[in-house]
């Protein structure tokens, strides 16, 4: 069969013999392929890779920063100021020295601006998301044309021959040829934390769920141990993870809210806004019974246009996200898109992972039982730094030697390594056994030295029929006639006679205690007795109940190697030496960050594959939960309508023996009861949950690349202490956010009142110019507004609940604070311009220009956002009780931005370009007397909301 006629659809694979499958991809199991056909099939199936039609392209990135409404009507408005200035020159009728275009270029380069800014951080993320992507891209070993060769990942074909070790990192859907010992983790793909044992010979029902399908591998899944080799059945999409990618790509995530704020807020301004206009045209239209002053009705209806929308405001908010991101990139939070950052804020429920995310991910031994003493092991990680504690005193491990013979045991009878990289320790091959390792090593018992001293011979390897396994070690001093370890090392007093080889068991407690005879007590053993096995047994259960994972070791003399397939047979009459109690401990700072979310108002929930006692006794240790409270498993949780589990979400903060596809049932029933969810994930089945969150987050370190392609935020650490952190930041970020957008929406509003009122008032012309306009919002608005966004968080902003996602953008206040604000702006310009009319038309001379009110007017708007950009700092706190050092940038962008109004009126290239008109220093000064009282009067609204026991927004 050539690659030509290779099969069309899609054969059930596990169905299959291996024969059968070989031959249907025309491969051969000891030579694999030639060079030619992996050519061919690469052309005809692709790289083995994962496509990703779902992302976002540059294009698109891009176009995104411009879909906001108040943008939209910025060009808008550029466009009818381009055609006014385009109709003017071409009828001669600009002023000398008038540059034409300058109000569209201006506010088009706002427009561009505030693009480039979210295209640049969103790419970034998109890019750091990418080369995570790149870290996981493993070399392949294969046999090609009889030849074994290490390629890319990238290069497999469908019909290669894989070859599989402990430590790889499956690269393709396979079929399995043959196996020895092979076990796979394979929580990547199905979310279950123990690994699969792998049979090549079985042949299974076609409906055999993919967890169960122990004859096929799959990519993305990790060898934990054993060996295997495997025909390649499929690559790339065609895989079981590119099948669920691909389902991911057609998923829409919901607005997070502060998108959702500011379209409310975009409507609400531009419905506003396009509703003067229309009353300032039809208005002037009827008094002028035609349309003869319909161009100066348009100018002034573009200069309340610009005045109502605040142009700087996108741009500061783009910022102020921006400058978050940066801040969680500093506590190993990945954010993928700029809003995600506020919207943790909103966060009400953070269900999360427990391995690697609530826990170290690293199996610690925690107790050891031996001669009726239960002893504590303190440490943490795979240091083999510790204490052997009993009754919570710290013992000598050689007053012990019970302790010291089951402690050879856990070296010896072990195939993992303990190995220091880079200033830290880590673990070769399984984390339970490498805790065994690391218990050894605290008691200064290396596994190395002791494998020299007793050089394994034979093996009855574990499986999970058996659930235990035995290792067969020669006694080198006995066979050899050379003096008796006896005399050396007490720990292997009692374990030899004159029997030249031992046997160490280890595995389930039961199972291994049913098999001894006698028990190991200080240096010699002695016949087990009932009693003691009821104590045994007590002590298994008293450990297993507190969440840990039990082991038992024995021993047995032997007089020479059992054959291979004795195991039953030579695995009795063992000596018993102790219980080993081992958990993955919970990370030190993630209890402090419990605490602090159950004092915001936020409730964390576990969510975890693993056996319900060990997520009750972890929850209880980190204070989600307390005793008695109820686990539900994904058994009752299967078995419950969505109905019934919407009443128990609120009450269960539990969840254990759960399938990652119950996560999403568990996010919808959280959704529907009004709860604002983040959820962490790091397997390819989690992405449905990550994206039905509020608030999807992925593991950097654990995940998978379709969990992190799911989600608004990547940890970098897989800590939960980091979302905490996050939320934190959110918060403050959604308190900054709103704290500007008062600040400038208040000037805003009273320069839209102070533009209406002057042709009311009989004066003459308009007082601000679009530019002037755009300078004030852009400017004089924007710059003090960036200093707030990055004002420090109040004390309380982790000791409240989070305020509601649902939340109006004008709640709280905010609103009323707004209009408030803007009117008293408005009386004291429009008292300021009445006087300044009259005044600059009699005080001439001098070169004074009567047109120069407009500017008093245009500087007193500016400065007096300068009195309020100080007093806005704090809510409550009256401007002498902050300190001014606590946000410098406060009042260096209140420095600078009076110093460029300055510059407006005094420098005469800025002065021709703005319109505006030289001062007087009296003048001036009665422009900044007035600009005062809006200082005045918010610290006076202070005094008087503390005076009437209120708070203010």
């Amino acid at each position: 069969m050539s690659a030509n006629s290779l099969p069309e659809s899609t054969p059930i694979w596990h169905t299959l013999e291996v024969d059968k499958a070989l031959d249907l991809l025309d491969s051969k199991a000891d030579s694999g392929l030639t060079p030619q056909e992996v050519e061919q099939r690469l052309q005809k199936y692709g790289t083995n890779e994962l496509e990703e039609h779902g992302g976002r392209s540059a294009w698109e990135i891009l176009l995104d920063q411009f879909k906001n409404i108040m943008l939209l009507m910025l060009i808008a408005v550029a466009f009818i100021s381009g055609f006014l200035d385009f109709t003017a020159w071409q009828a001669g009728q600009l002023k000398p020295g008038e540059v034409p275009f300058k109000d569209t270029v201006a506010i088009m380069a706002i427009v561009i601006l505030n693009g480039i800014l979210g295209y640049v951080q969103e790419s970034r993320a998109e890019q750091a998301l990418a080369a995570l992507k790149q870290m996981s891209s493993p070399l392949v070993r294969v046999i090609r044309d009889k030849k074994l060769l290490d390629v890319a990942a990238k290069e497999i074909v469908p019909g290669d021959i894989m070859l599989l070790e402990a430590g790889v990192q499956i690269a393709a859907d396979g079929r399995l040829i043959e196996q020895s010992n092979l076990q796979v983790r394979e929580s990547a793909l199905t979310g279950e934390a123990e690994a699969v044992n792998k049979q090549a010979t079985l042949q299974l029902p076609e409906d055999t769920s993919l967890g169960d399908r122990v004859n096929l591998v799959f990519q993305g899944t990790e060898v934990v141990q054993g060996r295997g080799k495997v025909l390649v059945t499929n690559t790339g999409m065609q895989t079981e993870l590119g099948k669920i990618a691909t389902m991911l790509q057609s998923v829409e995530s919901e607005p997070t809210p502060l998108q959702q704020r500011m379209t409310q807020l975009g409507n609400v301004l531009v419905s506003g806004s396009l509703i003067l206009v229309a009353i300032v045209v039809i208005g002037g239209v009827i008094q002028a019974r035609g349309f003869s002053n319909l161009q100066d009705l348009l100018e002034v209806s573009l200069s309340m246009a610009v005045a109502v929308v605040p142009e700087g405001l996108p741009a500061v908010i783009t910022v102020t996200l921006a400058l978050g991101t940066q801040r969680m990139v500093r506590r190993n939070a990945l954010i993928r898109k700029l809003p995600a950052v506020e919207t943790l804020g909103s966060v009400t429920t953070i269900c999360s992972d427990k391995t690697g995310t609530l826990t170290q991910n690293k199996m610690v031994v925690q107790s050891i039982f031996t001669n009726n003493n239960t002893f504590r092991v303190t440490g943490e990680g795979y240091a083999p730094v510790g204490d052997f504690q009993l009754d919570n005193q710290k013992v000598p491990v050689e007053d012990y030697p019970e302790i010291s013979a089951l402690l050879v045991a856990c070296a010896v009878c072990n195939d993992s390594v303990l190995q220091k990289e880079k200033g830290e320790w880590a673990i070769l091959g399984d984390p339970t056994e490498g805790a065994l390792v690391t218990l050894a090593g605290k008691a200064g018992i290396e596994k190395d030295q002791w494998n020299s001293k007793l050089p394994r011979v034979s093996e009855f390897p574990f499986s999970s029929e058996r659930k235990r396994m035995s290792v067969i070690n020669q006694v080198e001093e006995v066979a050899t006639g050379e003096p008796s370890l006896t005399s050396v090392d007490p720990a292997i007093t009692g374990f030899v006679n004159s029997e030249p080889y031992l046997m160490f068991t280890k595995g389930s407690p039961e199972l291994i205690l049913a098999r001894c005879t006698e028990i190991r007590l200080g240096t010699h053993s002695a016949p087990l007795t009932e009693e003691q096995r009821s104590k045994i047994l007590a002590a298994n259960d008293q450990m297993a109940s507190q969440g840990l994972r039990v082991l038992g070791f024995a021993y047995k003399p032997l007089t020479e190697v059992p054959p291979e397939g004795t195991d039953e047979e030579s695995e009795t009459s063992l000596v018993w030496l102790g219980l080993v109690g081992m958990l993955d401990a919970p990370r030190p700072e993630v209890r402090a960050a419990v605490a602090e979310c159950r004092q915001a108002g936020i409730r964390p929930v576990m969510i975890t594959g693993d056996h319900q006692l060990t997520a009750r006794a972890i929850a209880i240790d980190l204070g989600i939960a307390q005793e008695g409270d109820r686990v539900l498993t994904g058994q009752e949780l299967q078995r419950m309508s969505d109905q019934e589990l919407e009443q128990q979400v609120d009450l269960v903060s539990i969840y254990a023996r759960v399938a990652p596809e119950h996560k999403l049932r568990i996010v919808q029933a959280l959704q529907r009861r009004g709860r604002f969810v983040a959820m962490t994930g790091d397997g390819v089945n989690d992405a449905p949950a990550l994206k039905q969150a509020d608030i999807g987050i992925a593991m950097g370190i654990t995940g998978t690349d379709v969990s992190k392609e799911a989600s608004d935020m990547v940890l970098l650490d897989d800590n939960f202490a980091t979302i905490v952190a996050a939320t934190k930041e959110g918060r403050v970020v959604y308190t900054n956010i709103r704290r500007f957008i008062k600040y400038i929406l208040g000037s805003n509003i009273g320069e839209v009142l102070t533009i209406a009122a002057a042709p009311i008032l009989g004066l003459g012309g308009v007082p601000l110019t679009p530019l002037q306009i755009l300078w004030m919002n852009l400017v004089t608005d924007g710059l003090p507004a960036l200093a707030l966004a990055v004002e420090p968080p109040e004390p309380d902003v982790m000791q409240r609940p989070p305020f509601s996602p649902r939340e109006s953008i004008f709640a709280r206040g905010l609103g009323s604070y707004m209009i408030r604000i803007g009117i008293i702006f408005a009386i004291i310009t429009i008292i300021l311009m009445e006087w300044s009319y009259y005044h600059a038309q009699t005080v001439t001379g001098d070169g004074l220009d009567p047109e120069r009110w407009k500017t008093m007017v245009f500087t007193s708007l500016c400065i007096a956002q300068m009195g309020h950009a100080i007093a806005i700092r704090s809510n409550n706190q009256l401007t002498i009780e902050v300190n001014p050092f606590s946000n410098p940038y406060v009042l260096g962008a209140v420095v600078v931005t009076t110093i460029l109004q300055l510059m407006l009126i005094y420098v005469p290239p800025l002065r021709d370009f703005f319109g505006t008109h030289w001062l007087p220093p009296a003048e001036l000064a009665i422009c900044i007397g007035f600009s005062a009282l809006m200082f005045v009067w918010i610290e006076g609204e202070k005094i008087f909301f503390r005076f009437m026991g209120k708070k203010t927004v």
